[in-house]
């Protein structure tokens, strides 16, 4: 089992346990592809759901640029509900996670097709 399985399993159980979803794993598998050599960072492989400039970060470069969204304040709601899904005191929420849940809340699964 490689590096890139063994995470994308602990993304799972995030998802099952602190999440309370059932991920589907191709679409977590391919989310997670798309964040690249980030998964292997320790710093980078996270969200810091209590810095602006982290969540401005992922409104513009995953959101908007990635996804293809418009610009609204319904971004910035739908970032801070999956940060709150997640747990506001979970002290590592996954970039791959949080990318994933923001993928399955606007429905933009056909971008990873």
């Amino acid at each position: 089992m490689g590096k890139r399985d063994e995470l994308i399993a602990k993304y799972a159980d995030d998802l099952k346990n602190k999440c309370g979803m059932t991920p589907d794993m191709d679409l977590l598998t391919k989310v997670t592809i798309g964040c690249g050599p980030a998964i292997y960072n320790d710093d980078a492989s996270t969200v810091a759901g209590s810095q602006d400039s982290e969540l401005e970060t992922v409104k513009t470069n995953f959101l908007i640029k990635k996804l293809g969204l418009a610009d609204s304040p319904a971004l910035m709601e739908a970032i801070n509900s999956v940060i709150e899904t997640y747990g506001k005191s979970e002290r590592n929420k996954y970039r791959a996670v949080v990318y994933y849940m923001l993928t399955k809340h606007f429905g933009k699964e056909a971008v990873y097709g």
